[in-house]
């Protein structure tokens, strides 16, 4: 089964803007262990592929978090209390009200 992640306009467009100009400057997508639910998003940036990477556009994320969160969408929001990217995960059986952590 091909892993998938999904972008809305407004998360390609952010990525593209952020990365615009730098060829080598990708948005990088990572879960990791932690969290108040289990598992935490981080967003980064990165001038280096790693060879588990998998790439969308100017979006990269390793596989074993794709493993976690494939079927997602990600998003980016604009309101009045800021701005930031969002995922939203189908396998997340919680997820505290940061938005950042969840578990599965």
């Amino acid at each position: 089964m091909e892993k998938k992640l999904n972008f809305t306009d407004q998360a390609l467009n952010q990525i593209n803007l952020i990365t615009k100009g730098e060829k080598n400057k990708f948005f990088r997508i990572t879960v990791q262990g932690g969290g108040c639910s289990g598992f935490k998003y981080k967003f980064g940036f990165d001038t280096k592929l790693n060879e588990d990477d998998i790439i969308f556009g100017k979006a990269i994320i390793d596989k074993s978090s794709l493993d976690i969160i494939s079927g997602s969408v990600v998003d980016f929001k604009k309101e009045m209390i800021g701005e930031s990217f969002i995922i939203d995960n189908p396998k997340a059986t919680a997820s505290c009200g940061c938005g950042l952590s969840f578990s599965v």
